[in-house]
């Protein structure tokens, strides 16, 4: 285990102060150019240095003909060349003294028995000088905190709290507008390719000592060192949460994976108990993982698992209902004391079950800060599920019914709106309970979106909601299970996957 993140070898490569790049140049259908491009759309701060053979300038960046040219040793070398040049460029950067590398060209073991052939030579350059390297066959790292971004698709959002390890680099590039969109970001991403030299353990490792990682997402189609994985695994998950998509379980997605980085996979059951032994939160799709993620990494540990449904529809609330009694999630009925306080406020139409059904009010500021409110004092509940259905246009033609000038509705509905989710996100900070929301409208409305980047998360269905609040229980539970084992300190080693 590293004691400092600094002493990780990933360190220099997600927060490199120069970086030799090989492979991009100006004609911008190279897949190094695009990389670049992607470099500098984030605004990378950090000195860049193009090696190119002939042309004199790459993108407005002087070009080395030669990395043995550069006027420094860089921080780090990305490699996006023709696979027969690569243990060339390889051997030069050792020649340079630049101890890390991304080598992002494929051709290797993955390409079969020739192509293992030379990931065995790449392997023995960067042994004898003493470089780590992410790769061959990935798509390296991401940093939005430090603006890197040497992938092929351009960041969007501002950085966040998921620290993703995945043995596919098209996760990583690919998801940044779908973290965006559903409230997320990356702190670090990493992409490790066929794991030649750094592979997913030393990832989690280091994203484990993150300090901008909030919870650790892992796509793995399958775990060479078995044992060390648990190991690191059981040192994080007491104080951060782990969830995991293995996708080889099946024979196509080990075939899948073989053929896609060379990872072996082992039988399903195996990888199930060493995630529930290492306390790592299995995911059964993408989007579940992320789903879980938002969760762990925005919602308080909660006292149990019984949840309270507020909800102005029938049908959402019934759906609410069936998925989260699916889930393993109790709905406790309310006590006569929440239900007196409820009389005073909801419409007489309203349902006082849980699901708490409005049908209807007259006063957003009842559903979005008393109602909650009263709900969250409920002794039998651990949870508050909420159904979110206001689009924007019920407060325009409120206003507009009002008299409000034309030209004064945009802004001041947008205030009224800001001034709701406000007092609602006042009350997860003041009751310290998880609140998840749910919705059929966009995300990128404004009360949904501008509840996601104050940390209130929002599912699109309440099946994904139901789904997440399990995950948070189990994590939970899992953690304290683990914490348990280790202050026992028991004599026998745990069963393990792969060597």
């Amino acid at each position: 285990m590293i004691t400092a993140i600094e002493d990780s070898p990933i360190y220099p490569i997600v927060n490199p102060q120069s970086i030799a790049f090989f492979g991009a140049s100006n004609n911008f259908r190279r897949m190094g150019s695009i990389m670049l491009s992607s470099v500098e759309a984030l605004g990378y701060e950090g000195a860049l240095y193009p090696i190119h053979l002939t042309e004199e300038q790459v993108r407005g960046h002087k070009a080395y003909k030669s990395v043995l040219d550069l006027p420094e040793i860089p921080d780090l070398a990305i490699i996006v060349l023709p696979t027969e040049v690569v243990c060339q460029a390889m051997e030069e950067c050792g020649r340079k003294g630049i101890k890390h590398a991304i080598v992002v060209s494929g051709g290797f073991k993955e390409a079969g028995p020739e192509g293992a052939t030379r990931q065995k030579e790449l392997e023995k350059i960067a042994d004898n000088y003493g470089i780590r390297f992410l790769g061959p066959n990935c798509l390296g790292v991401a940093n939005p905190h430090l603006k890197l971004n040497p992938t092929p698709i351009p960041a969007e959002g501002p950085p966040g709290f998921v620290g993703l390890a995945s043995q596919s680099g098209s996760f990583l590039t690919q998801m940044f507008n779908y973290l965006h969109r559903h409230g997320l970001g990356f702190s670090t991403a990493l992409s490790v390719g066929n794991e030649a030299n750094i592979d997913i353990v030393e990832c989690m490792e280091y994203l484990g000592a993150c300090p901008n990682t909030k919870v650790i997402a892992l796509y793995i189609e399958g775990i060479r060192r078995g044992r060390d994985f648990m190991n690191v695994a059981q040192s994080i998950t007491p104080h951060k949460p782990i969830v995991a998509l293995y996708i080889g379980g099946s024979e196509s997605g080990k075939r899948a994976g073989l053929s896609h980085t060379g990872a072996m996979a082992g039988p399903d059951a195996v990888y199930d108990g060493m995630f529930r032994q290492s306390g790592i939160i299995r995911a059964t799709t993408l989007s579940e993982l992320f789903d879980f993620c938002l969760a762990l990494g925005t919602l308080p540990k909660p006292g149990g698992n019984r949840v309270i449904i507020q909800t102005h529809s029938g049908g959402p609330g019934a759906a609410a209902a069936d998925s989260l009694g699916r889930a393993g999630l109790e709905l406790p009925p309310l006590s006569p004391d929440t239900i007196k306080k409820l009389r005073a406020i909801i419409p007489k139409t309203a349902s006082t079950n849980n699901p708490v059904d409005m049908t209807f009010s007259k006063n957003p500021m009842d559903d979005f800060y008393k109602i909650p409110e009263i709900l969250l004092q409920e002794g039998n509940a651990d949870m508050l599920l909420v159904y979110f259905v206001s689009p924007e246009i019920f407060v325009t033609r409120t206003m507009k019914s009002a008299g409000v000038p034309p030209d004064r509705i945009p802004e001041e509905a947008h205030t009224l709106i800001a001034q709701n989710v406000e007092a609602f996100c006042s009350l997860a900070e003041n009751y310290g309970k998880p609140i998840i929301g749910y919705t059929y409208r966009s995300l990128q409305e404004q009360m949904a979106r501008s509840l996601l980047d104050r940390g209130i998360p929002v599912y699109q269905d309440p099946e994904r909601a139901a789904r997440a609040m399990a995950a948070l229980i189990e994590y939970h539970r899992l953690r304290e299970k683990i914490a348990a084992i280790s202050a026992e300190e028991p004599d026998d080693e745990p069963a393990c996957a792969e060597e």
